[in-house]
């Protein structure tokens, strides 16, 4: 489609379209240039697609409530039936700030350096069966499987049960095109999902391991009049749920992309096979470039101004990420990659009082994962024929990235 026609065309924004699942980066340009707070009619929410007014909104939690979901589905939903979940990603402060505090000193840097050499461990023993072969799927053999083996173990989920979550999050993400809502087997699998955290937890108190699911049916948390009481099992499966959910979808979608990337970008990729110390800074390009997470959903509040448009209070809002992390408004050639680029304010993990917990141990994750990779594959190809996207809410990569040794 030419330049004129492109700008002839009503503009509208459809996060469940053919078109968003394929990459939207042309139409979150247009977004951006024309209409960078956008209602949807046919939806009826909000959006944002500059990065100055995304970073905005992640900060201004008193605005944008994530006490209503985070997701469109979620964020339509009676507000007593979302505090049915008790996950900490669907909480404002302080209730937010308390309970995020239990589980933070997992995730810092020095607490997630001493998991270096399970993580490696890990993340070989799935790529190394692929030494002597010609063929792999970066996603379906590697980065699918791997991450959720990593999380799954630190929270105490046996070992023939963990790739059961990865199954059951991928069918509760997916979304046909034109739909909010998750298919009937999606929310089956929602259902089975969290059926399961909750008596794996309720076990764990019985017989507690050592694990974080054990430790944290232990710990006491002050609800804010100054008695300090235990966790309820059903916080606690909130938590596993979602540090499940994100550490599962994250890493295997960067991984992923990185695939793609490097395929389609091999300059860059020789540059972290020459110079592996490259590696965090393509990470962090990886992130922006192709960020796993597309957007963050939110409900506005009380209105606000972002561009010259007034968001109105009662509606939900949501900060496309994916859109943000390409304006050219504050990045230097945006569709350009480059694993040289000087690093900024990262919003690939989140920004805000609800960035990524793991942020940390994805990122050591993606590193390790992108080591032994160079490592072991410092030539090769993807098959585009083969490349499978995922349509999913909020998520984008791939669901199948085959590759081949190059020749």
């Amino acid at each position: 489609m030419t330049e004129t026609a492109l700008s002839e065309t009503p503009l509208e924004f459809d996060p469940f379209s053919e078109e968003y699942f394929n990459g939207a980066y042309d139409l979150y340009r247009r977004m951006r240039d024309n209409a960078p707070v956008y209602f949807s009619e046919q939806y009826g929410f909000w959006a944002l697609f500059r990065y100055e007014d995304v970073c905005a909104a992640h900060k201004d939690w008193q605005t944008f409530s994530s006490a209503h979901g985070v997701d469109l589905s979620t964020l339509n939903t009676d507000e007593s039936i979302i505090r049915m979940y008790r996950s900490i990603i669907m909480m404002d402060p302080p209730e937010h700030d308390r309970l995020r505090a239990l589980v933070s000193r997992v995730f810092t840097p020095r607490a997630v350096g001493a998991l270096e050499p399970m993580v490696r461990e890990v993340i070989v023993s799935f790529l190394a069966p692929f030494d002597d072969a010609d063929s792999f799927d970066a996603v379906a053999d590697f980065s699918g499987p791997f991450p959720v083996e990593i999380i799954s173990r630190m929270l105490g989920v046996p070992e023939g049960e963990r790739q059961q979550i990865r199954h059951w999050l991928d069918v509760g993400l997916h979304r046909e095109p034109g739909q909010m809502e998750p298919t009937p087997e999606g929310i089956a699998a929602q259902m089975e999902s969290g059926a399961y955290w909750l008596e794996l937890t309720e076990a764990k108190r019985r017989q507690p391991t050592d694990d974080m699911i054990s430790r944290l049916t232990q710990v006491e948390v002050d609800r804010g009049d100054g008695e300090m009481t235990r966790l309820e099992n059903e916080e606690i499966a909130g938590f596993a749920s979602l540090l499940g959910g994100a550490g599962a979808e994250t890493v295997t979608k960067l991984v992923g992309n990185a695939a793609y990337l490097f395929h389609r970008h091999p300059d860059e990729y020789r540059k972290v096979i020459d110079d592996p110390e490259k590696i965090p800074g393509a990470v962090e390009e990886i992130l922006r470039y192709y960020p796993p997470s597309q957007y963050q959903g939110r409900y506005s509040v009380r209105p606000s101004t972002h561009s010259g448009v007034t968001v109105p209070a009662g509606y939900p809002t949501i900060l496309v990420t994916g859109s943000a992390t390409r304006d050219e408004r504050f990045f230097d050639q945006p569709d350009t990659f480059n694993v040289d680029r000087q690093p900024t304010l990262a919003l690939g993990l989140g920004y805000g009082i609800h960035s990524c917990l793991g942020a940390a141990l994805a990122r050591m994750e993606s590193r390790i994962a992108i080591e032994e990779l160079a490592k072991r594959w410092p030539s090769f190809a993807v098959d585009e024929a083969g490349l499978a996207r995922v349509q999913m809410s909020n998520v984008a990569g791939y669901s199948n990235v085959p590759v081949h040794r190059a020749r």
